[in-house]
């Protein structure tokens, strides 16, 4: 099957002016670097990596909530980016976001029926009548009561208020969903229900979901694909399983240790937690952004940067030592008793 969500080479870089006494320009942001990758039709791609890694602001990128500064982003064919912002209105119908904190992204003083509406209202859809009964069918789909149509989002828990953001981003119909760590904050009996509902919702609707959040287990979960990223930069992008049982990049290895056993499939790889800060994004150097921290690291790694490439079928690496699979680790010592 081909991609239908394609972006390709996407840089988003934020210039931090001039300051200081002298009026000297204070640097460039590399928020995100050279991000390529492809989603086909009714597929998860998972999104993972430690705060400052870039996932929210290239989930805001592809739906170009934040403007891409270089590369592409086409969905079922159509270049976005090269799109003026009237141009792109239209489309934003087929791609919708719930941000992590849904009560931050919703006015307090409109009723959940009005959220839920708002996108209609603002994309011209339908009728007063119409609008209404669609967002009481969505009510009823996150199993909520319709009387919380007259009512505020703060008189509903968390776990509430993140199914009326999932309903509110469903009345336009969309083909695409951005999850911005939908289940952060919750408690772990709300999480597995609001993975349940996406992964319902998923199945029933067509949807195609780019998940991102911190939380591998949740990711592994829903997720076909997981890419993880590094300070703006893809350092692993594998089928799921292939990720989380033989991690190829020592910063996905470490991630991986983090993993409750059960969630584990086969074991990875095990090294020295990582050290230290991440640098900063501020005109980063050439060489590999996870070098000062990395306990593989070389010279090389401090003057080159790494590119993608193949370690197995659908499975890439930006790493000049690439970590060997553990199958082959295991198979290289030698047997024998000792006594």
């Amino acid at each position: 099957m081909s991609d239908w969500l394609k972006v390709q080479q996407v840089d988003v870089r934020f210039n931090l002016g001039e300051g200081g006494l002298l009026r000297q320009n204070q640097g460039t942001v590399h928020a995100l670097s050279d991000i390529s990758f492809g989603l086909e039709r009714g597929q998860t791609i998972g999104l993972i990596g430690e705060s400052g890694s870039g996932k929210s602001t290239l989930g805001r990128a592809i739906l170009h909530l934040v403007r891409p500064s270089s590369g592409a982003v086409h969905l079922d064919g159509t270049n976005l980016t090269a799109l003026s912002e009237k141009q792109i209105r239209p489309f934003r119908q087929q791609m919708q976001m719930v941000f992590q904190d849904p009560f931050d992204s919703m006015n307090a003083r409109m009723t959940v029926g009005q959220i839920i509406m708002e996108p209609l209202l603002l994309q011209h859809i339908g009728r007063a009548g119409e609008r209404r009964q669609k967002a009481e069918a969505l009510l009823d789909r996150m199993g909520l009561d319709r009387r919380a149509m007259n009512r505020y989002p703060g008189q509903y828990s968390g776990g509430q208020r993140q199914r009326i953001a999932i309903a509110r981003a469903l009345t336009t119909d969309p083909q695409l969903l951005v999850l911005d760590e939908p289940t952060s904050g919750l408690d772990v009996s709300m999480q597995a229900r609001i993975l349940n509902l996406l992964r319902d919702l998923q199945s029933e609707m067509g949807l195609s979901y780019i998940f991102i959040s911190h939380d591998l287990g949740a990711v592994s979960y829903l997720a076909q694909r997981i890419m993880v990223l590094y300070l703006g930069r893809v350092v692993e992008i594998a089928p799921t399983c292939a990720l989380i049982s033989n991690a190829a990049h020592p910063y996905t290895a470490s991630l991986m240790d983090a993993l409750p056993p059960m969630v584990r499939q086969g074991e990875t790889a095990h090294l020295p937690p990582p050290v230290g800060e991440p640098p900063s994004s501020v005109n980063p150097s050439s060489g590999c952004a996870f070098h000062t921290r990395c306990p593989k690291a070389q010279p090389r790694c401090g003057s080159e940067r790494p590119l993608l490439q193949n370690v197995a079928e659908g499975h890439q690496v930006a790493c000049h030592f690439p970590l060997e699979r553990v199958d082959r680790l295991q198979s290289s010592q030698p047997t024998g008793t000792t006594g």
